[in-house]
């Protein structure tokens, strides 16, 4: 449990705040919440979220400098479920579950926002278990885009049940969306806070593709050696300047309009042919002629110095994935075409 610093200066006022309601109990604690407006409860709840093991002689510096008198209250935790349990004495159970929420789940305004900002994948595993009707309301208040990547990850069968009750939906009564809300809250979102944990090998390979080519040529050799399955699942998960070749050239000519030349130019001297070529042809003439000779004129560049440009172009690449303008195929994916 991680502990707050001895130094009873560092404390800031917030965190004195929590460690004071903490140690008043919950009786006391609740008429002083009863006084506060939502945002002080929201700071105030964070502050104890947060707050860890509190030594006993900071418990006592604390009320010293409070009220004069010591206090001989024992170590305290601060926690989710501490903090919860101490709202719960006076606000109601769903407001409670508003704030908690705030301070545990992905960002948003209101919980269909919230569901926005949760991967797809999850989604589809959580709805998987749910009832078709129940999924069909959650996507209609989604926003189209992830709606579709929601039912594109659940079992076809189920996701043409849903797709099926979608159209025969007409307007939801408010009373079905406030339950539905309020099993999201109480049973997904919560859950997810608690749960939600970034794949080792996802968060890996981000990190391998900001290193320079040695050190990355070097720590995936050793990886190899020890774990290759490892090794092999991070390579696969891993977007570098080789991959652009997986972009059509739509997306080449997005990168194209908002690159700078002399950084692509950079870039591209330490390129494959088939790499060149594809942002040759998704060029002008005259603007590849341009780009060209700005490539010769570079002469011998330093490797550093290619590998610092192409990470740019890649950053921006996926920039532009995760907006949506470009789309980035998988490994070996060929794409239906329509003649």
């Amino acid at each position: 449990m991680a502990k707050v610093k001895d130094d009873y200066r560092s404390l800031s006022g917030p965190q004195k705040a929590a460690m004071f309601m903490l140690a008043l109990g919950e009786d006391h604690a609740s008429a002083l919440f009863a006084m506060m407006d939502d945002e002080e409860l929201r700071e105030l709840s964070q502050a104890m979220a947060n707050l860890g093991g509190i030594s006993s002689s900071l418990v006592e510096r604390l009320f010293v400098e409070f009220a004069d008198q010591l206090s001989s209250t024992g170590s305290l935790v601060g926690s989710y479920d501490s903090t919860e349990r101490l709202l719960g004495k006076t606000l109601p159970k769903d407001r409670v579950s508003q704030i908690m929420e705030e301070i545990r789940g992905p960002a948003g305004r209101t919980m269909w926002d919230k569901l926005g900002n949760v991967n797809e994948a999850v989604l589809a595993n959580y709805f998987k278990n749910e009832y078709p009707q129940t999924v069909a309301v959650v996507l209609s208040k989604l926003k189209p885009d992830h709606a579709a990547r929601v039912l594109s990850s659940l079992p076809e069968q189920f996701a043409m049940e849903v797709i099926m009750r979608m159209l025969r939906m007409e307007s939801v009564q408010k009373e079905i969306l406030d339950s539905v809300e309020k099993t999201l809250r109480a049973e997904f979102m919560s859950n997810l806070a608690r749960t939600a944990r970034r794949d080792s090998h996802e968060m890996m390979a981000d990190i391998f593709n900001n290193l320079d080519r040695n050190t990355e040529n070097r720590f995936m050799s050793a990886l190899e050696e020890r774990n290759r399955e490892s090794a092999e699942r991070i390579k696969q998960l891993m977007f570098t300047f080789d991959d652009l070749i997986r972009i059509d050239s739509s997306g080449i000519q997005m990168i194209l309009r908002q690159v700078e030349k002399d950084r692509l130019a950079l870039a591209l001297k330490g390129a494959s042919d088939g790499l060149k070529d594809l942002f040759f042809k998704n060029m002008s003439e005259r603007a590849g002629k341009m780009l060209r000779e700005d490539m010769e004129a570079m002469g011998p560049v330093r490797l550093s110095d290619v590998d610092e440009a192409q990470a740019e172009v890649v950053a921006l690449a996926k920039q532009l994935a995760d907006s949506g303008e470009i789309v980035i195929s998988a490994p070996g994916e060929e794409d239906e075409l329509i003649f």
